[in-house]
């Protein structure tokens, strides 16, 4: 790649990536224990996979996790209570992981005709593998306090689910609905925002030629 088609590719990944970080902390609602549903915060680095492949979707993906795991320590207090092994496996599943993984939107986008879907079912995949890395750190370091959290509902759902399961079982039910409630409006926002940008003619078209610039 010439020097000059690496200077853009960077300069509009970190474009991106600086917008998704901003849109982060637009919060339409926020989980009292983490966790939180945004405005389209996911969307930039999907379309940045998109342009320039899962690969460099990923690399940026990276990036943007060390943003959140600094946000993560100094602002919200992500890691308080953890013991090293804990943070350690926190910051990989919860950030490192998580925000990797959706750079990964963009690896339908070179083999589907429809550009359009294509962004739609990698933003789907992208989202879903973030929660599954949310869901695996829940279940493992959060998996303790399932009892008091189903406890704490104060409602039928939460005496049916401590009359059903125990143990691990419990522990994993917790982390799936706990990371569920919010990781599915994600999921809905980010393939609705990749739907709609990329169904506006000017976007898809830029978004393809970039790419198709910097191969």
């Amino acid at each position: 790649m010439q020097s000059g088609k690496k200077i853009k590719r960077i300069t509009i990944s970190g474009v991106l990536i600086a917008l998704a970080f901003v849109l982060s902390f637009v919060k339409v609602y926020e989980l009292p224990y983490g966790g939180s549903i945004t405005l389209f915060s996911m969307v930039p680095i999907v379309l940045i996979g998109c342009m320039y492949g899962p690969g460099w979707g990923v690399i940026s993906g990276l990036v943007y996790s060390v943003l959140q795991a600094i946000s993560g320590a100094f602002v919200s207090q992500a890691f308080a209570g953890l013991n090293t092994s804990g943070t350690i496996a926190m910051c990989i599943l919860d950030y490192i992981v998580a925000f990797a993984v959706l750079g990964l939107g963009g690896m339908f986008y070179g083999k589907m005709k429809n550009k359009t879907l294509a962004a739609g079912f990698g933003a789907a995949v992208a989202v879903f593998l973030r929660f599954l890395a949310h869901f695996a750190s829940g279940w493992i370091l959060w998996g303790d306090y399932a009892e008091w959290w189903f406890g704490e509902l104060n409602n039928k759902l939460g005496e049916t689910v401590l009359s059903t399961f125990s143990g691990q079982a419990l522990s994993c039910v917790y982390s799936f609905l706990y990371n569920g409630s919010y990781m599915l409006p994600e999921l809905i926002l980010t393939v609705g925002g990749c739907i709609a940008l990329m169904a506006i003619p000017a976007v898809r078209k830029q978004i393809t030629a970039n790419g198709k610039i910097d191969d």
